[in-house]
């Protein structure tokens, strides 16, 4: 466990990088209104 767990916190970082790029993207193109992110996606009006 302990010396897969290297390659598995990695790729569990990577995915969680990935993840919350997507909802930082998808909620720029709805203007969901993620945060400060959000504002930047409304102002696009799309």
């Amino acid at each position: 466990m302990s010396k897969g767990g290297g390659g598995y916190g990695s790729g569990f970082a990577l995915l969680v990088v990935l993840f919350i790029l997507l909802i930082i993207i998808g909620t720029a193109y709805t203007g969901g209104g993620y945060g400060g992110y959000g504002g930047y996606g409304g102002y696009g009006g799309y």
